[in-house]
């Protein structure tokens, strides 16, 4: 959530920045924004007034008692009784304001970073740069859910029947390579300086405000009505959570997290080519690097977050491009975001694999997460989190990138976690 002050003190730059994220509303909500905040302001003066005036008078209730003077001191009591009620009518209109102030708040998204390319869609996005090496795959080479279907690595119509589509059923070696990425990653996040966490995989109304994922204008995660509660998109949304409302000492940060959980999202509408297999689910397993940073310090978080996640795709010996998302394709609460793609050698296109984001303060202000100073000063921190990595995609690349006339080679990275060096 941006900072009113923000919004106040430099108006045409905010809006001039929801432009670049193509935010079609940016002058009338901001404007909104603007006179709300006045009137909540005016509100709140008025009723500081009618609560001095009310404490005035009520002290002199007594002294009036005291002389004698009990007619004026009925009066006084009349007055201070027209006061409360003035000043509860006046609350409840402060209220009004302060809920509807928030509400407009949260309409609002994240301002970009200067260096985010102008552009709508994908197309724009520019790509930052590549790195291994892309096969020269046989014109007979399979999609990973045809080499699924061939060594029983995965069963998509059983997890049909079980629960729906998006929600593949995963058996021996499938299973074990699942485990294996999940252990592979964890132990290099762990190395990197990482702490791991095992966080729930549902949360409450606050949680999802605080990072940003509620209000759900897609209606893309799976709500618990009953217990109000929400089915984690990505481990991002507890980890994160863990400083709300936590104000951290400055020599404490950068703090740094790593979680694996299950993932849960509706993916309303997708359908086609695109979501076949392991493309798109429903339910997936992830693993999540988060940091809470120091503004000064956390675009040199961001570059080291983007090479963390760059060695994991090395090491998988995957063809990988990194890519600079243009304004129109980041998220709501992102100020910039660097995805990585691995490419699908069987299906000839490239998948998304991570997104590695500086959600500079947005964030934190949503969920109060501050750090003070050595000074004593208390200011907003910087939060931070990437993928490292979404199985799904990994696993469709490493299926169809690594096929052989004997068999599905692991690369080297993954043998002692998988067991065994070929799927045959």
């Amino acid at each position: 959530m941006l900072t009113l002050k923000n919004i106040i003190e430099n108006r045409n730059a905010v809006i001039e920045g929801l432009h670049k994220k193509h935010f079609a509303e940016a002058e009338k909500v901001i404007d909104e924004i603007i006179d709300l905040d006045k009137e909540r302001r005016n509100t709140q003066k008025e009723l500081d007034t009618a609560l001095a005036e009310q404490n005035k008078i009520a002290k002199q209730i007594g002294a009036l008692i005291g002389q004698g003077k009990r007619s004026e001191a009925e009066a006084a009591k009349e007055q201070t009784a027209r006061y409360k009620e003035q000043s509860k009518l006046l609350g409840e209109k402060l209220n009004e304001y302060e809920k509807m102030l928030r509400d407009k708040l949260l309409q609002v998204p994240n301002l970009p970073h200067e260096s985010v390319p102008e552009g709508r869609t994908a197309e724009d996005n520019k790509t930052e740069r590549t790195g291994g090496v892309v096969p020269d795959m046989p014109t007979e080479a399979l999609p990973h859910w045809e080499l699924a279907k061939r060594y029983d690595l995965i069963d998509f119509e059983l997890g049909v029947k079980i629960t729906g589509a998006g929600f593949p059923v995963y058996k021996g070696k499938g299973a074990r390579l699942q485990r294996a990425l999940i252990n592979f990653f964890l132990d290099e996040a762990r190395n990197a300086g990482y702490l791991e966490i095992e966080p729930p995989h549902v949360v409450n109304t606050d949680s999802g405000y605080g990072t940003g994922q509620l209000p759900d204008k897609e209606g893309q995660m799976y709500h618990v009505t009953v217990d109000d509660l929400y089915l984690i998109p990505t481990a991002e949304v507890p980890v994160t959570n863990i400083f709300r409302d936590v104000i951290l000492a400055e020599k404490d940060l950068p703090r740094k997290l790593a979680a694996y959980s299950a993932c849960f999202r509706r993916e309303a509408g997708s359908y086609g080519k695109d979501v076949r297999g392991l493309n798109r689910l429903h339910q997936f397993g992830k693993v999540e690097i988060v940091r809470i940073d120091k503004p000064e310090h956390s675009y040199d978080s961001l570059d080291e977050m983007v090479r963390y996640v760059e060695s994991l795709v090395r090491k998988l010996e995957l063809p990988y491009r990194i890519l600079r998302l243009c304004g129109g394709d980041m998220s709501f609460t992102s100020s910039l975001t660097f995805d990585f793609e691995v490419f699908s050698a069987a299906q000839k296109r490239w998948l998304e694999v991570s997104s590695v984001s500086n959600f500079e303060s947005y964030q934190a202000n949503r969920l109060k997460c501050r750090y003070k100073t050595a000074e004593g000063k208390t200011e907003l921190c910087h939060t931070l989190n990437g993928s490292a990595l979404a199985l799904p995609r990994i696993v469709a690349a490493l299926l169809e990138n690594n096929q052989t006339p004997n068999g599905i080679r692991i690369p080297k990275a993954l043998v002692p976690y998988c067991g065994f060096e070929i799927i045959d």
